[in-house]
């Protein structure tokens, strides 16, 4: 039977989440390199991870490459691959900010790329990813990063050009939903409640709340209609939300971190 081997060219926290829930699967065989030794090294004792010494090894055993460097790492990182990157290989590139087509110029021209951009709850497999394909990617490449990303929570196939939009949704988007539960949870704390107990409230009600919208069963407006009575407390404190124009602060605060991605890739 095949054997799917992926090199991974770097091995940080994505890439050990990603790793972490890779190594249980059948069939697929996980190198490693990263220029810290003890970073490497460290994965190694973790999981089942081949450590390379070079990023060349990783090309020249791997048919799959996931590209899991700092954004300001990938001109350097892909010199060093060129001379051994070929049609054969798929590259995965987990770096924010950074397209498929720099990818290409700064590599061969056929070079078969997906882009990536998981978020932060990977860690603790439940991440969201979205996938976007180079101009010389096949649907099976596209079908291939999917099932490998799908190991660490749900995936979302878009157009590269929607990237942007998606590094400031679900990208940033982790950061957003922590900033509203210090909030909820400082509210809780004013009303009676310890820290740790509006902590634990707030953050199973929007764990809740988040598997009830994925279900697809009812829109957020559908449920929430459902849990507001007339008259009662979640009609008053929806009031103050809709009074503080809550909705269009979140609008903005997407806009202007999608805003951000695109000067950032520039």
């Amino acid at each position: 039977m095949n054997h799917l081997h992926i090199g991974f060219v770097g091995t940080g926290r994505i890439a050990r989440a990603l790793i972490a829930g890779l190594s249980g699967k059948k069939n697929t065989i996980i190198s490693g390199f990263d220029k810290d030794p003890a970073a490497l090294a460290s994965i190694a004792a973790d999981y089942p991870v081949l450590p390379c010494l070079s990023i060349e090894e990783i090309a020249i055993k791997a048919q799959v490459i996931i590209l899991a460097v700092k954004p300001y790492q990938v001109a350097e990182v892909l010199m060093e691959l060129k001379p051994s990157l070929s049609t054969d290989h798929l590259l995965i590139s987990v770096a924010a900010g950074i397209s498929s087509e720099f990818i290409v110029n700064n590599s061969i021209d056929t070079l078969r790329v997906i882009r990536v951009m998981p978020n932060t709850p990977a860690f603790v497999g439940e991440g969201m990813t979205a996938v976007s394909r180079g101009k010389m990617a096949s649907d099976e490449d596209v079908t291939l990063a999917c099932d490998l990303f799908s190991s660490i929570g749900r995936v979302a196939t878009l157009d590269e050009s929607q990237m942007d939009a998606a590094t400031a949704l679900s990208g940033s988007g982790p950061a957003y939903m922590f900033h509203i539960l210090e909030s909820l949870v400082q509210g809780g704390v004013q009303c009676g409640l310890s820290n740790d107990e509006a902590l634990l409230l707030s953050a199973q009600t929007m764990l809740g709340a988040a598997k009830m919208v994925l279900s697809g069963e009812k829109s957020p407006e559908a449920l929430k209609r459902e849990v507001t009575t007339p008259g009662g407390t979640t009609e008053a404190g929806l009031k103050i939300l809709e009074e503080q124009n809550i909705r269009q602060i979140l609008v903005e605060t997407v806009a202007v971190a999608a805003t951000r991605s695109m000067e950032l890739m520039k």
